[in-house]
């Protein structure tokens, strides 16, 4: 009555102790509320603070365990992991041995930690030290074999990540695809995010599951075959059916979880999004100290992301909860219930013998029951993994899906009007036709990504050795033609030729200056070894260039510089930052000189450059025959050309001479 009564006290007040963990929670639960309520005065009312980061569509791509999952999956794991015969494969035969190793090092510890117990209880010292020793002996194998499992999950996801991220940014940088993505399609607005942090997951994520799958399922097999040989069938048969209940209930508790991944990384996604916009574009808002207007954006971004992740947790919290009383004390409840069977049956073999023997037995299988329950256990719950790695295979899935569009020249874009109705044509209807020294539009229409048509029709033509001015207002059209024939954007009808993509170069208004040394700098894009092997150009050729833009006090200034980042043309600096606007563009004419293409485009590159530095570099271009297109308002830049190109910012445009007696056209 005693014992009886002392747990019906110490029952009630584990019940008590639930019931008062229960309440303390709903207390804190309500207050976080409450200061919830209160400080939402802090955060920016969400219809003042409103942007659209190219917003994610209803029909973006849906996270859910079913055949889309598993045929998206089975798409990235061939890139992971290419064939049988590499070392990716080699990994993960290594985790399955490691895997096996560790579930038979398991059975050998049941073993011997039965026998050891029973040695003490029955007090041999001799049998108790036997086994003591070997079980000495053998932990350092099982620490080996423990470990060795660690090294290859880690080593299967570093490959799995090197693969799938060198497929996918090979397709992400060939030709003008990272441009396109971002500029001609709305489907993405943060590659950085799903190149980066999504794939990381995916591949933690997928080496996780492996793992977590493969180890229970191994552990059920070795364990319902023991115990089936031992003590029938019925044990393992009740757990296994328990199982497969829980696991299709928990299943569908869990479907919210793949959208709610997708939602968590596209929100990171989009607060990373206008950090990075904040630190791109500091100069430009410290000048309209516009620091509150873009801390209000920021705390909205934020506000969305937490409010989601706030969401999350509290599903993930009541997942927890079910998944902890399912899979595991509910599961334990099922365990002792099935390893009684066989002792509650009179006819049973397992009882005929000693108390001691029967001991012995049920320490030895009720070890192993537990084994499998575990087992079990983490078999449903890896579900939940399995849930959370549709989220991130749909993302990553969803990368390799545009930019697979995208080399194939299709992108979705919202258009200002049903081009299909237009008789303009579509994007990629025109042609293209390489050919040396010319250039010629033959009724090209300037039409923007989103089908805002600028001229209806441009033609004209330009063969090398004639410098061509390009002038009109802003938004007529010249940054578009520039566009067009650079191939960034599709040609919607018409006919252009031009020279190959490596002959034809282009200088902006703000040159971009790569990271890496000075050398660097010239050569863009070009290396080192690339530089070396064209055979006619040398150091000595680009301190030249440098003299020709009177910029070789840059590398007397760095051989006099003595640091760790190298010396002379080796030397390595924030170019950026270290370079004046003036320096940049001159830097820019240098690397235009290198090149020596049959076309260059200058865009308003010498508008930090005084006029006879400008009128040198014009003058050696002549020399060299490179022809020149340039966007400028100088006028005296007029006598370094023969045409102009003039576009009226209404649809039309003028390709005439320049004679003395030219007038003054737009500006």
């Amino acid at each position: 009555m005693a014992p009886t009564l002392s747990k019906l006290a110490s029952d009630k007040r584990t019940l008590a102790g639930a019931v008062a963990v229960g309440t303390l929670i709903w207390i804190l639960r309500n207050r976080g509320s409450r200061r919830t309520q209160r400080s939402r005065n802090q955060w920016p009312a969400s219809n003042d603070i409103q942007y659209v980061i190219k917003e994610e569509k209803p029909k973006g791509p849906k996270a859910q365990v079913n055949a889309v999952f598993f045929r998206r999956l089975c798409q990235l794991l061939k890139i992971g992991v290419p064939g049988v015969l590499t070392p990716e494969f080699g990994y993960v035969l290594m985790v399955a041995a490691a895997l096996v190793g560790r579930t038979l090092c398991d059975l050998w510890l049941i073993k011997k930690s039965t026998l050891i117990e029973t040695s003490i209880v029955n007090m041999d010292r001799a049998s108790f030290k036997r086994h003591l020793l070997a079980l000495f002996t053998v932990v350092p194998l099982i620490s080996l074999v423990n470990n060795t499992l660690k090294y290859g999950i880690s080593e299967m996801k570093l490959r799995l990540r090197t693969n799938i991220t060198r497929h996918l940014l090979d397709h992400y940088l060939k030709g003008f695809t990272y441009y396109k993505m971002s500029n001609l399609d709305t489907r993405i607005a943060n590659p950085d995010q799903l190149l980066t942090t999504d794939i990381d997951k995916f591949c933690e994520s997928c080496t996780d599951l492996y793992s977590n799958v493969a180890k229970p399922l191994l552990d059920i097999g070795l364990y319902v075959y023991r115990l089936t040989s031992t003590i029938g069938g019925q044990t393992p048969l009740v757990i296994l059916s328990y199982l497969v209940v829980a696991g299709i209930f928990l299943t569908k508790l869990r479907k919210p979880i793949g959208t709610l991944t997708v939602k968590e990384q596209r929100l990171e996604g989009e607060y990373r999004h206008i950090n990075s916009r904040l630190i791109t574009n500091s100069e430009e808002i410290a000048f309209y100290a516009g620091n509150n207007r873009e801390k209000l954006t920021l705390l909205t971004s934020f506000h969305k992301l937490v409010t989601h992740l706030r969401k999350f947790l509290e599903f993930r919290v009541c997942m927890g909860v079910i998944d902890n009383f399912i899979a595991k004390y509910f599961a334990t409840v099922i365990g002792f219930y099935a390893v009684s069977i066989p002792f509650f049956q009179e006819d049973h073999p397992i009882l005929s013998g000693t108390p001691d023997h029967r001991f012995k037995s049920y320490y030895t299988y009720g070890r192993m029951l537990v084994k499998l329950a575990e087992a079990i256990g983490r078999l449903v719950l890896a579900g939940r993994e399995l849930t959370r790695l549709a989220g991130f295979t749909a993302r990553v899935t969803e990368i390799k899906k545009v930019l697979d569009d995208l080399n194939a020249g299709k992108y979705e874009r919202t258009m200002i009007a049903d081009y299909k109705e237009n008789a303009i044509g579509y994007p990629g209807g025109g042609r293209i036709v390489a050919r040396d020294n010319i250039i010629r539009f033959d009724r090209v229409p300037l039409v923007t990504p989103n089908g805002d048509v600028l001229i209806k029709e441009l033609s004209f033509e330009v063969k090398s050795g004639i410098n061509v001015l390009v002038c009109g207002p802003n938004g007529c059209g010249k940054s578009s033609m520039f566009r067009i024939l650079g191939e960034l954007w599709p040609v919607w009808s018409g006919t252009i030729t031009k020279p190959p993509r490596g002959k034809l170069f282009y200088i902006p208004q703000r040159p971009y200056m790569t990271l890496g040394t000075l050398r660097d700098q010239i050569i863009y894009p070009h290396t080192k070894a690339e530089m070396k092997r064209r055979g006619n150009v040398s150091d000595d050729d680009l301190k030249q260039f440098l003299e020709l833009v009177q910029l070789t006090h840059l590398l007397d200034r760095e051989n006099n510089h003595s640091n760790s980042e190298g010396q002379g043309w080796d030397a390595v600096a924030d170019w950026m930052d270290v370079l004046s606007g003036g320096e940049k563009q001159r830097i820019a004419m240098a690397r235009l000189f290198y090149h020596k293409p049959q076309f260059a485009i200058l865009d308003e590159c010498t508008s930090a450059v005084s006029v006879d530095v400008e009128d040198s570099m014009y003058t050696y271009c002549r020399q060299e025959n490179i022809t020149l297109f340039t966007v400028s308002h100088r006028r005296s830049l007029w006598k370094h050309h023969e045409y102009y190109l003039h576009m009226d910012g209404r649809g039309g445009c003028e390709f005439k001479p320049i004679e003395q007696d030219t007038i003054e056209f737009g500006s």
